[in-house]
Order: C-alpha cells, then sequence, then structure tokens
C-alpha cells in the first residue's frame, strides 16, 4: 500500500496522478484520499516509474495504521516526521521521541527536526541529510504510518531549467509543467509535437520520457536556442534520441511536417504581459482577440493530429480586479472536431494571466 503527497497545486497533481495511472496501465485501488494525499493498493511497479510524475512530492510506503506501526518502521541512525492532516507541534515532537525510544533497542538515533515544519519538503532531505529516512504521519479517516521511498528531486527540475545554455525566463515553461502536460496526454509512446517550442522546455520532456520528439516556433532565434539546449540534454542527461525541429509558423503545420502525431503538448503566446489586473470586459476582449490567433491554430492540428490524438494546451485565462478568474469557454473547439476532456487552472497568486489547461481529443 502506498500514499501519493500532491505537490503545490493538488487538483492539478491529482488529475496527472490518474492520468499517469491510466497512460502506464497501472492497476490501483484507492482507499481514502484528500486535498493533498491519495492512499491507494498498487504494485511495485509505481516505484520505478514515479519519476514521470511532476506534480507529485513524494511516495510513502504505507507500514501499518495506527501509533502501533510505529514498530513496523525501519531502523534508521537519522530520521525526520512528516505528518499530513494536522499541524499540531506537541503531537509531531511527541511521534519522534517515540519513534527514537523505539529505536534505542537497536542503537541510537538522532530526530532531525527544523523548527516550524512539520512535513519535511525533499530539498531538506536531499541537499543536507540523505541518508535521512522521512517517516510519514497522515491523519484522514485512519491514522497511516509509513516510509517515504520516492521523493521528487527539485534540484533536477532545477537544472532542467537554470542551468540550460540558452534562458527565456519570462517565457518558458517550468518543467514540472512540461511533465505534468505530457502525462495529462495519457499516451505512453508515439509521435509527440510543441508547435510553440521557444528554447524547447516542452521537447526536452518529450526526450526525456523516450518519445518521438518534434517542436517548431516561427521564431528562428528560438529553435536555434532549443537545439543549444537539446544538445546540452543529450550530454547533461545521457538522453539517447534526438528531436526533429523546423521554423514552422503553427498555423500551417502541414506544410512543415510529414509526420502524423498521436500528442501535441504546448503552451501558445498567452498575450502581452499585464501590468494591471484588468476587468471582466478587458479580459474578453483579450481572450477574443487572441482566440482569432487560436483557431487557425486548432485549424492546423487537424492536419497533423491521427484520429483520437490528444491535445494538451495552455489558453490564458485572467485574474480580475475582483479577484475572480474569467476562462473563456471556446465552442469552436467541437466545430473543428476537438472534444474538451477536462480544464485545469495553474497559477500563482502573483500571476494576472492564469494557465488555463486544457486536455482534448481529435475526433477526426
Amino acid at each position: 500500500m502506498y500514499a501519493l503527497i500532491l505537490g503545490k497545486n493538488p487538483k492539478l497533481s491529482e488529475a496527472e496522478f490518474y492520468s499517469f495511472v491510466r497512460r502506464f496501465g497501472l492497476k490501483i485501488n484507492v482507499i481514502e484520499a484528500s486535498h493533498n494525499w491519495i492512499i491507494f493498493e498498487s504494485s511495485k511497479k509505481v516505484e520505478h516509474l514515479f519519476h514521470r510524475l511532476g506534480g507529485a512530492l513524494k511516495l510513502v510506503r504505507i507500514t501499518g495504521n495506527e501509533e502501533n506501526a510505529v514498530k513496523e518502521l525501519t531502523y534508521s541512525k537519522l530520521f525526520t516526521v512528516s505528518i499530513y492532516g494536522k499541524e499540531d507541534w506537541k503531537l509531531w515532537r511527541k511521534l519522534g521521541s517515540q519513534i527514537k525510544k523505539i529505536f534505542k533497542g537497536e542503537g541510537s538515533a538522532k530526530f532531525f527536526k527544523p523548527a516550524k515544519v512539520y512535513a519535511m519538503p525533499s530539498e531538506l532531505i536531499l541537499k543536507g541529510f540523505p541518508g535521512t529516512k522521512d517517516f510519514v504521519f497522515i491523519y484522514g479517516e485512519k491514522l497511516w504510518v509509513g516510509e517515504t521511498i520516492k521523493i521528487t528531486d527539485p534540484f533536477e527540475l532545477k537544472k532542467l531549467d537554470v542551468e540550460r545554455p540558452v534562458q527565456r525566463a519570462i517565457f518558458s515553461i517550468p518543467p514540472r509543467l512540461a511533465r505534468i502536460m505530457v502525462n495529462l496526454t495519457e499516451i505512453r509512446q508515439g509521435n509527440f509535437l510543441d508547435p510553440f517550442c521557444g528554447i524547447g522546455t516542452i521537447v526536452q520532456e518529450f526526450l526525456l520520457q523516450g518519445l518521438n520528439a518534434y517542436g517548431s516556433d516561427s521564431d528562428p532565434k528560438a529553435i536555434k536556442g532549443a537545439k543549444e539546449n537539446l544538445k546540452w540534454l543529450k550530454k547533461e542527461f545521457k538522453v539517447k534520441k534526438t528531436a526533429h525541429l523546423e521554423v514552422c509558423d503553427a498555423r500551417k503545420l502541414k506544410r512543415c511536417f510529414r509526420t502524423k502525431f498521436d500528442a501535441i503538448v504546448t503552451e501558445p503566446w498567452l498575450g502581452k504581459p499585464l501590468k494591471y489586473n484588468p476587468t471582466r470586459g478587458e479580459a474578453i476582449q483579450m481572450a477574443n482577440q487572441l482566440d482569432r490567433f487560436y483557431y487557425q491554430v486548432f485549424d492546423s492540428f487537424r492536419d497533423v493530429l491521427k484520429r483520437n490524438g490528444r491535445v494538451v494546451f495552455v489558453f490564458p485565462a485572467y485574474k480580475l480586479k475582483d479577484g475572480r478568474i474569467y476562462r473563456k469557454e471556446r465552442r469552436w473547439l467541437e466545430k473543428l472536431g476537438f472534444e474538451v476532456l477536462a480544464k485545469y487552472t495553474d497559477f500563482e497568486e502573483r500571476h494576472r494571466v492564469v494557465r488555463d489547461i486544457h486536455v482534448l481529443r481529435f475526433k477526426g
């Protein structure tokens, strides 16, 4: 039995996990779920594939439930405690002391306890204390006890982002989100295209997952940067495959590619950066202007997608002056043969333009 600890956008992380399960043909049985964790039964295959998830923080092996399960934990000279479902400093200290007392019979043990942190971030475990065992207590309908066995490596994701030779900070999608979007396709292998590839963040994720990677952009400078970054990726991450990159207008894809694609994963141009939060009227006007462009892009997608091919596409939504979010309904997608399967938002509090991620199926 396992627990998955979801990331900073729990709804998107949860959606990615279920898409990931279907994508890799995993059989799971969900026992209990909350807004930031899922308890489930599955085969060990989930451990081997965990690194393919972008939105999860930890994979925990559940050893038992209720406090007696503490006795089942494996001895470690250095350990820490993460609790979910409660924020109680006294409880946190009590659990650490209890584990230390149980371990006393096997040898000395030190309880690693940073101040005011009830759930250990993977940065702390990886950076200074790689040998630390993270014992996890999840307070749901039952108390679930376990040990963290896999964590998302934030340093690897950071390397994929800021250590590349060519940077485009304002316009580049985070590698974490690129990984999530690839999983949302639910397609395990085949030809994948990013027609707004920029300096190659999504294309690099295609390659890391062993997919047939294609990318295009209307800006020759961006394509040059993407080629430099993918050359770096091949060396740093021992990637064997190469990507096919083209300078191409996303509205004219059939002129550039003879290949039929299983999936398109992309974040297009979302409009000019905003200096203030717009009114609803201003948001509607901006969305309508961009939709004239997006309509032509999706019309072009029809020429290069296989029947039942998937599209994961970021549309802009807007955080308004009154704090609400405006998300446009796009009925024209259905007219072009695209069925909207799901929609998710991804943004931070400071953002004025919100990522409105659509998962679509091309009916052909």
